[in-house]
């Protein structure tokens, strides 16, 4: 199988992807590796973060062999391929840049672009994009899916901004590909202690594993 796809494969089967912003890298790498150690091992590292590229090239280095890096916040075609040097295994952006698309796939990475329209989604689909970032997703809502899966069916979807605890189950049942986390991660962050990321990701895991006792 070809790389871009096995990248997609493991996203698909983690399910949950912790979108990870920081204040600078430090603080980056250490929200990143609570949310590993919690038991997610899809990372977002967002070029808000200053020094995104070293964030990425350090976690990609670490001992954390089976995480599985990218780059979000990707806004030109340039900074995706700074984040593909860097180690990234796939390219998060607000929004659909065919240069992007150009640049991801000329690099065999998948390319999730941001799309809050039909027209969004068909235009990312017509240059090759397999999976399209729903945004916001707080405000298109997880009927959203399910209705652009009537017209187009193999239309696949990673929603980001407002996804929690309590709206997981609907995201999953509408048929989302897998699910951006950012906010809902360390909203108990405190003072410097990152203790709260891992204890977010884990009831984000179990609450994953439930549900998936429920459909088999």
């Amino acid at each position: 199988m070809l790389q871009k796809y096995e990248v997609l494969k493991e996203i698909h089967n983690h399910y949950l992807v912790a979108v990870i912003r920081g204040k600078n890298t430090e603080e980056a790498i250490e929200i990143a590796k609570q949310a590993y150690e919690g038991g997610i091992h899809s990372l977002e590292i967002t070029f808000s973060t200053p020094g995104a590229e070293a964030v990425i090239s350090e976690l990609s280095r670490s001992s954390y062999s089976d995480m599985i890096i990218g780059a979000g916040t990707v806004l030109d075609a340039e900074t995706a391929r700074i984040a593909i040097m860097s180690g990234a295994k796939y390219i998060v952006s607000p929004h659909f840049d065919q240069q992007i698309a150009f640049m991801c796939n000329r690099y065999a990475v998948p390319y999730m672009p941001g799309c809050g329209s039909v027209t969004d989604v068909m235009s990312a689909l017509s240059v090759g994009v397999d999976v399209v970032k729903l945004f916001p997703g707080s405000l298109l809502g997880p009927s959203f899916i399910k209705d652009v899966k009537g017209p187009i069916p193999h239309a696949e979807f990673m929603p980001s901004g407002g996804v929690n605890i309590n709206n997981l189950e609907q995201w999953k049942k509408n048929g989302a590909f897998a699910v951006g986390i950012g906010s809902a991660l360390t909203k108990g962050v405190t003072n410097g202690d990152y203790c709260s990321v891992q204890k977010v990701a884990r009831e984000f895991i179990e609450k994953l594993n439930s549900l998936m006792e429920e459909y088999r």
